[in-house]
């Protein structure tokens, strides 16, 4: 299947840079709202782009239809490849025992999953590829909307927003509506729900005051949310309690990968416990990194399972995921033939990513073009058969921004976070806003905050007529 090459910079994109009010615009001017912005620099301490990003009507419908394609495919895995195990699966991955058994448990328990995901996508010369999908409640750049807000009290900005057709979603609003509907039973409607923002005792540290933000947030749509560790929960009467109020929801940002030894399990045994008897909310359950794992993206990658998949589905992997496989001693290739995975990783290092199937924020990712051909083939030898994956390589196209300072542009190299809500819950197409990072590195193995990168919001066409 081919597609078309798409230009470097949107056509909205090459308006933005072209328009009168914005030419010449000193970036910081543009920006000096968004810093001032005490919820918003909390999270990216002023490293902003000069710009925004911009989606059309048909590339917002396009995304937000592949990802909830592949979001439904992913959840449905367990069903379709391993007899309804879901300690199965996870253990398939690369979790522990003890991981294993706590996704097991909550998997059985709560309602079902509504779509509720962060994705990192590249813009390659055909189209966007999907190279990470999040799927949990613990989604960083929540803030984005914050972002857009601030930007548009620019009024050349705001006056390009209006003319053009363009508007921005409310990222945390989508994530409220999916809670509510997730954990309906457990948020009373005869007062404010108490929901206890939990990360775990070692992030707490550092998260602590972007869970205040978003406390903050939670406060102005008449929810009480207290942040909090694992390790800070009691009980009494029966109910949950942080901080000596008893809990409705526990709004999870503690993930299943720090959940690694039985002393971890019992940390949060209860939780979990309080959870499976039906005591408390827990958003999103503890089996949503499950299928948000990498590992997972490797299973609808691989030739072998497409037989479990429609003609549709098919369709949506072969255009919007890249070639991705578990680290086996044989494999397949793109077209299905078998092949020496470690042979194929050695001879084509400069187009392959070696990428941990647990661990998230780039952590113990290595792009083969930034390692030696000796320090390449000792990684990937010493990841068979162990819980990693190899993904093609995507080379982002350039996107052409205003120059930090002064007149003139720079091309920047962009992960598009694009936010997925379930299209039932927010009653339209599942887009859900974006937080872009970018890099000026065109060699960038992750563009990450840790990398140095610096974050925009986006605008999107809410008619493709405009």
């Amino acid at each position: 299947m081919t597609h078309p090459v798409l230009a470097p910079r949107s056509d909205l994109g090459s308006r933005y840079l072209a328009s009168p009010g914005l030419r010449g615009a000193d970036p910081a001017e543009l920006t000096r709202h968004v810093v001032a912005d005490e919820l918003v620099t909390v999270a990216y301490q002023g490293r902003f782009l000069p710009a925004p990003v911009f989606l059309s009507a048909r590339e917002r419908r396009s995304v937000a239809g592949d990802l909830f394609q592949v979001h439904q495919m992913l959840t449905q895995l367990p069903e379709r490849l391993f007899h309804s195990d879901a300690g199965a699966m996870a253990r398939e991955v690369g979790m522990t025992d003890t991981q294993a058994e706590t996704v097991q448990r909550a998997a059985k328990a709560g309602a079902p999953l509504k779509a509720l995901a962060r994705s990192d996508l590249y813009r390659g010369a055909d189209g966007f590829k999907l190279l990470e999908l999040n799927i949990t409640s613990a989604l960083g750049g929540f803030e984005n909307a914050g972002i857009a807000r601030a930007m548009l009290k620019h009024p050349a900005l705001a006056s390009f927003v209006e003319e053009n057709g363009l508007a921005y979603a409310d990222t945390f609003g989508g994530i409220v509506k999916t809670l509510y509907a997730e954990c309906a039973a457990h948020m009373p409607g005869d007062r404010r729900p108490v929901v206890a923002l939990m990360d775990w005792p070692e992030s707490f540290k550092t998260y602590e005051p972007r869970l205040k933000v978003m406390a903050a947030l939670f406060d102005a749509l008449g929810i009480d949310a207290l942040p909090c560790h694992a390790g800070q929960v009691g009980e009494r009467g029966g109910r949950l309690q942080v901080h000596g109020r008893a809990v409705d929801v526990v709004y999870r940002f503690f993930l299943v990968e720090e959940i690694a030894t039985p002393a971890d399990a019992e940390l949060v045994e209860p939780v979990l416990r309080a959870f499976e008897e039906g005591r408390v909310g827990m958003f999103s359950r503890l089996d949503a990194e499950l299928y948000g794992n990498k590992g997972t993206l490797a299973m609808l990658s691989d030739d072998r399972n497409r037989s479990v998949f429609s003609a549709a589905e098919l369709a949506c992997v072969d255009r919007f995921l890249p070639w991705t496989r578990h680290v086996r001693e044989v494999s397949t290739d793109a077209a299905g033939e078998r092949l020496d995975l470690i042979g194929y990783a050695v001879a084509h290092q400069e187009q392959l990513i070696l990428k941990p199937t647990l661990l998230h924020g780039g952590s113990g990712i290595v792009p083969g073009w930034t390692v030696g051909p000796e320090e390449w083939r000792r990684r990937v030898t010493a990841a068979l058969d162990g819980p990693y994956v190899l993904q093609e390589r995507i080379r982002p196209v350039p996107e052409v921004f205003p120059a930090d300072e002064g007149t003139g542009t720079q091309e920047l190299f962009l992960n598009w976070g694009v936010f997925l809500t379930d299209p039932q819950v927010t009653g339209d197409d599942g887009y859900n806003g974006c937080l872009v990072r970018g890099s000026t590195d065109p060699e960038v193995g992750i563009v990450s905050m840790s990398g140095g990168a610096r974050v925009a919001c986006s605008f999107f066409e809410t008619d493709e007529a405009s």
